[in-house]
């Protein structure tokens, strides 16, 4: 009987940890006004919960295209293929990349902002596929698939993940508890600072598959507000350039609807009552 009683405990447990989800109506018009197909998830790791726009979307798995970055710095970081965020790595790119601005050689730091895919693919040439394939898969990392071409499985497959499991590994990294040394983890979290305010912070980072075609944007990231963490993962399917940009106005958009981040009525949005 005691033991019928722990284990009745443990399933207890297990089901006061579980998960939920919760569909704003708010968002919707937002998705509409953009004219693109899309998910946007929030998750409350304190309290195992997600907000979030077309859910079955947001459990679809898809390339993850200029987010990986964020996992490749970890790892190179890591193990040392890199030694810190402000080491310049070499230029091996095209003369004639996507963004003229690539075309030197750069740190992470640097690099990370700008969205530097050439010098991205050197630092992933640096960890090999061997020990990219096995950090993707402590980290949990979309269904970790690497292929055979290190320098190319986050741009074109087979590596995919899905916007809930981006939001689950950005939460990690937030509070510093995936399996990578806390410095690494740190650093990475720094060059993802995209703006500071007296109440919090916002950390975040775009990708864009088949840019400039058509293709999955993302805009992935998260806002920590004094100990309180919730991170966030959207994507939206661009038709090319001109849609580029509704990426972060999108997000930010439902983050101040919601009321994690910024002022609602800066954009013209009523204020969520969120108590």
């Amino acid at each position: 009987m005691k033991t019928l009683g722990i284990l009745l405990l443990a399933l207890l447990s297990l089901e006061a940890r579980a998960e939920t989800w919760h569909t704003p109506p708010e968002l919707a018009p937002l998705f509409q006004a953009a004219g693109l197909d899309g998910t946007l998830v929030v998750y409350d790791p304190a309290e195992q919960r997600f907000t979030g726009y077309n859910k079955p979307r947001a459990e679809t798995r898809y390339v993850p295209a200029s987010t990986f970055k964020i996992a490749n710095a970890l790892i190179g970081l890591s193990l040392g293929a890199v030694a810190s965020v402000d080491q310049p790595l070499p230029y091996r790119g095209p003369e004639k990349p996507f963004m003229t601005e690539w075309v030197r050689d750069m740190g992470l730091r640097e690099a990370m902002p700008l969205s530097n895919v050439p010098i991205f693919q050197e630092l992933a040439r640096r960890i090999g596929l061997d020990a990219m394939t096995r950090h993707l898969a402590r980290l949990n990392y979309g269904n970790a698939a690497t292929g055979d071409a290190v320098d190319q499985f986050w741009l074109s497959g087979p590596l995919q993940i899905s916007a809930v499991e981006q939001t689950r590994f950005l939460a990690d990294l937030a509070r510093g508890s995936l399996p990578l040394p806390a410095s690494a983890q740190a650093a990475v979290a720094d060059i993802l600072l995209q703006a500071a305010t007296p109440h919090g912070s916002l950390h975040a980072k775009t990708g864009w598959q088949n840019a400039p075609g058509p293709g999955v944007g993302w805009w992935v990231g998260w806002v920590r507000q004094g100990d309180r963490v919730r991170s966030f993962a959207l994507n939206l399917d661009l038709g090319g350039p001109e849609d580029a940009p509704k990426r972060q106005a999108l997000g930010k958009a439902a983050l101040r609807l919601l009321g994690f981040w910024g002022e609602a009525e800066d954009l013209g949005y009523p204020r969520r009552n969120t108590k």
